[in-house]
């Protein structure tokens, strides 16, 4: 590897039209093209690597703007000598001073940060011959500690109280590996809850996903609590009956979900709001919506709004509706303020709206040190490949626990990449394994063909109004 530079870059404005099936959909995103702001990295032999960030459609374009700018920095650069320091990596991206007066490490800029360092460390596991999530849990205490980004956190936690927790952890490591590749990681279904989707396609899906072995459901609320309250009862009324289990299933003692609002067959359902209220009518509505047990509301205000989120869970803490919140925390310090509040009872992190690898390596620490469980984000294109990396290191090298961490899994656009996700029967994450597959998100060239924006083949024909319905999930 001694030599090799990185001599090239490519970036892709990917849309897929999620739009036209409702996918996506809720009370505040009434629609969305799930899409990727995509970049390929070369070097001066084989290896390359892959990295991506999520947008639902307009303004994509912009994105890829940004990850071009960003990455003509990195041009040139000595692939071994950033391998051998992530962390430092990491803050080069970030310290450009013209770049970061547009928002420092927010907003487009910071999406554009974590497409370039994710397809780097997709790079670094690909020449590893290691999945990422394998790479990382890899690493000495010491190691993972250089790799991560603590600046401005370190009022939360120290290098040292985050070396001391890694090594606390560091001896079950081996153990903890073994188990969650034998059952898989436990996931989560958003599939069945889409704000679109028909009560008939409700019906279907949350049945399907029974047959799958889920037992966490969620289910996106916000425009109507009537009808929330009715499409919530719908779900439950399938999710909580015995009859409704598959063959050879049995009911879960809900006792052992270790939350008072699983059901009877110790299924549990979770909320959404997608940040559509204020703070008092995120109180006032999910009392409304208190006769469906939730386990918590997600994203119930303003994704910055610590203070809010705090209002809100001490006035729900009474009717035990917990309080979610990270995918558009859009960096570190967020993450701080919520969990120094005691804001939240689910920390969301979500793997490109952080600035990539080594920001999440940040939450996962605080999150640990606050003792928060981690749920990540992984509803969008690519989201899920992404996150059962994240939620691998969480669980082996850094939290040691999967008892309350269920990771998001929603069925759709995994057949575009190389080396999707899988689910096993009993409704949890297959273990990525193959060594070639780095980070697990190198899309097959023909659907970047396909759904390039605007001139891939499928918006050509959309244009024309001859485009195909896209599959129904």
């Amino acid at each position: 590897m001694s030599g090799l530079k990185i001599t090239d870059f490519s970036v892709h404005d990917i849309r897929f039209p999620t739009n036209v099936t409702g996918d996506g959909t809720d009370a505040m995103n009434k629609e969305c093209d799930y899409s990727a702001a995509y970049i390929v990295v070369k070097t001066d032999s084989d290896l390359k690597g892959q990295g991506m960030t999520f947008t639902i459609g307009r303004g994509n374009e912009i994105v890829v703007f940004a990850i071009e700018q960003i990455a003509k920095r990195i041009l040139g650069m000595e692939v071994d000598k950033i391998f051998a320091d992530m962390g430092a990596f990491w803050d080069f991206l970030v310290s450009d001073p013209q770049h970061r007066w547009l928002g420092p490490e927010k907003g487009v800029i910071h999406l554009a940060t974590a497409a370039i360092s994710n397809a780097l460390w997709d790079m670094y596991a690909k020449h590893a011959g290691k999945p990422l999530w394998k790479l990382i849990v890899d690493f000495t205490p010491e190691e993972f500690v250089k790799a991560t980004a603590f600046r401005y956190i370190t009022d939360a936690i120290t290098r040292e109280e985050a070396l001391a927790l890694l090594k606390a952890k560091e001896s079950g490591k081996k153990a903890r590996e073994e188990e969650v590749k034998k059952r898989g990681y436990p996931a989560y279904t958003t599939s069945v809850g889409w704000l679109g989707y028909s009560d008939e396609k409700v019906k279907r899906l949350t049945k399907d996903a029974l047959n799958q072995g889920f037992n966490h459901f969620k289910l996106k609320v916000g425009a109507d609590p009537e009808d929330d309250l009715r499409r919530g009862r719908l779900i439950r009324s399938i999710i909580d009956d015995p009859a409704n289990m598959p063959k050879g299933r049995k009911p879960i003692d809900p006792a052992s979900i270790k939350d008072k609002n699983a059901g009877p067959t110790g299924c549990v359902l979770m909320v959404d709001a997608n940040q559509v209220w204020d703070v008092s009518q995120a109180v006032e509505y999910m009392h409304k919506l208190e006769p469906l047990k939730p386990w918590f509301i997600e994203e119930p205000t303003a994704p910055d709004d610590a203070v809010g989120h705090a209002e809100i869970r001490k006035a729900l803490k009474p009717i035990n509706i917990g309080v979610a919140t990270g995918e558009h925390a859009h960096n570190r310090m967020v993450f701080k303020q919520l969990l120094k509040l005691d804001a939240i009872d689910v920390c969301q992190i979500d793997s490109c709206r952080l600035g990539g690898v080594n920001e999440v390596l940040s939450v996962l620490l605080m999150s640990a040190k606050y003792g928060v469980p981690v749920c990540p984000h992984a509803g969008g294109v690519g989201l899920c490949e992404y996150v059962i990396h994240l939620s691998l290191i969480d669980y082996i090298a850094v939290s040691g626990d999967m008892e309350r961490n269920v990771l998001e899994f929603v069925d759709h656009l995994h057949e575009h990449f190389l080396y999707p996700v899988s689910i096993n029967d009993e409704g949890r994450y297959n273990v990525p394994t193959d060594p070639k597959g780095g980070y697990s998100i190198e899309m097959f060239d023909q659907s970047m063909a396909d759904y390039a924006f605007p001139g891939g083949s499928y918006w050509v024909a959309a244009a024309k109004g001859e485009a195909p319905t896209p599959p129904q999930h």
